[in-house]
């Protein structure tokens, strides 16, 4: 029996959702990194990418082979989750050290090239240890699904719905209501000043380096599990995508990040289902040229001020 038009797009609504909270993780990485020294670390897309490999590796290490169930499967993906955030958590605080905090003073070119840099030495290094080729994932999560007036939704769509929903709800309340949020949100206005007040500047970039390229990695982990097989290069493309993700919210705004990630994933799979699944990556960079000729600062606005 086929499916009625409604069917047809709410179910392209979940696979859209389920891509989207992908995107939305990376993004948020991009836009508070980008609201507190203004840098597009692009970087951060082969960080999501490491994320994946370290994911793998631990899947491999541990010798799984066939579906897991009850406690033993939560406990594989916090393990996974855990290990990809902390090994790329990691990375991202090497990266900014190494790589961006000698150029902070630097005109921003300059990090803008080192980014780029970054990239390739990344993807690099990954294809040197990994292979060229594509690496299977195991298939660690069971094929549950359930039917919903018609459409299917699987136990992996929900696993990622629920932890990127709680990975960002999480994101909100640091930025809000901590202390360290608080010298974020500060450091995000004016670096001097914040100086000058006695917060520690650089700890803060830091940190802010460490959580995003955190959540990066385990958008990176839920990416390889969907998707069954990650690539070194995956990173570049998935990065571009997030980055529009991250503009399409409002360059600099975690809410707009999430949102705009949410979006873009539901337009990239309604343009699939309804125009052509061969175009679907152009969506995500139609949608950004449309958006800066009509609204620059993102659906959001972009919530950091420029300094001088």
């Amino acid at each position: 029996r086929g499916m009625t038009p409604l069917q047809v797009f709410v179910q392209q609504l979940f696979n859209g959702l389920t891509i989207g909270s992908i995107y939305a993780l990376i993004a948020l990485g991009y836009t508070m990194v980008y609201g507190v020294i203004q840098l597009i670390n692009f970087a951060h897309g082969e960080v999501f990418m490491v994320g994946a490999y370290v994911a793998l590796t631990v899947l491999l290490i541990l010798g799984i082979t066939q579906p897991l169930v009850g406690w033993l499967l939560v406990g594989v993906v916090l393990l996974c989750g855990v290990a990809s955030m902390a090994g790329c958590g990691l990375l991202g605080l090497g990266i900014e050290r190494l790589a961006y905090r000698p150029l902070r003073t630097a005109p921003r070119l300059s990090a803008l090239i080192t980014a780029i840099g970054m990239s390739f030495v990344l993807q690099n290094a990954v294809m040197l240890l990994y292979g060229a080729t594509d690496r299977r994932f195991p298939a660690a999560i069971p094929p549950l699904r359930w039917e919903l007036y018609g459409t299917t939704v699987t136990i992996l769509q929900v696993i990622i719905w629920a932890s990127s929903a709680v990975l960002m709800l999480g994101l909100q309340a640091l930025v809000m209501r901590t202390r360290l949020g608080r010298a974020m949100r500060a450091a995000s206005h004016d670096l001097a000043t914040c100086r000058l007040l006695g917060i520690p500047v650089d700890r803060v970039i830091a940190v802010t380096f460490v959580i995003g390229s955190a959540l990066a990695a385990f958008g990176g982990m839920l990416f390889g599990v969907y998707y069954n097989t990650i690539n070194f290069h995956d990173g570049y493309l998935t990065g571009l995508k997030a980055f529009t993700a991250a503009v399409l919210g409002g360059i600099g705004n975690i809410p707009g990040a999430m949102v705009g990630g949410l979006v873009l994933g539901m337009l990239e799979a309604l343009g699939a289902g309804y125009l052509s699944a061969q175009w679907k990556n152009a969506f995500a960079f139609v949608v950004l040229v449309g958006l800066l000729l009509v609204r620059p600062t993102g659906l959001f606005g972009e919530r950091v001020t420029e300094r001088a």
